[in-house]
């Protein structure tokens, strides 16, 4: 078990790349990698500590393939950091019960803003696949984000 480390540069404003990550409308817009959609009706959001995540990644392909997400928010401050805690024990061979997610937005020269996700602890075997994914859903946020 290890960390999973992204960082990412958006070409927006913190404000509006934590928005993206907070309002319904947006992470619905972009979230989940290509080839993969998050149906509008199946976001629940509450954006506090002790709130929480909900929504259904379904397969552009087959929709009869959906993956969950059922997280709750353990620390909210807003426009600069979420993190998040998922029961993970119902996914074979994850290796752990619980996944933490810490997402911190930055500002960076330009009006940019850095973005560093952290997920732990993370299955080596899952890393790539696991970064391909967040790599090919924030090709799809910078699009909104333009």
């Amino acid at each position: 078990m290890t960390e999973l480390v992204i960082t990412r540069i958006f070409d927006a404003p913190r404000e509006l790349v934590y928005r993206a990550f907070t309002d319904p409308e947006q992470l619905a817009a972009w979230f989940g990698p290509v080839g993969w959609s998050v149906p509008r009706d199946s976001v629940d959001l509450d954006v506090r500590a002790g709130g929480h995540q909900r929504f259904s990644m379904v397969n552009d392909e087959d929709p009869g393939v959906v993956s969950p997400v059922n997280a709750t928010f353990v620390e909210v401050v807003e426009n600069e950091l979420l993190v998040g805690e998922e029961n993970v024990a119902h996914i074979p061979d994850f290796g752990a019960e619980v996944l933490r997610m810490r997402i911190e937005f930055h500002d960076e020269e330009g009006g940019r803003t850095r973005l560093v996700l952290t997920q732990s602890p993370f299955p080596e075997v899952m890393h790539e696949g696991a970064r391909e994914g967040w790599g090919s859903s924030f090709t799809k946020l910078d699009k909104i984000l333009a």
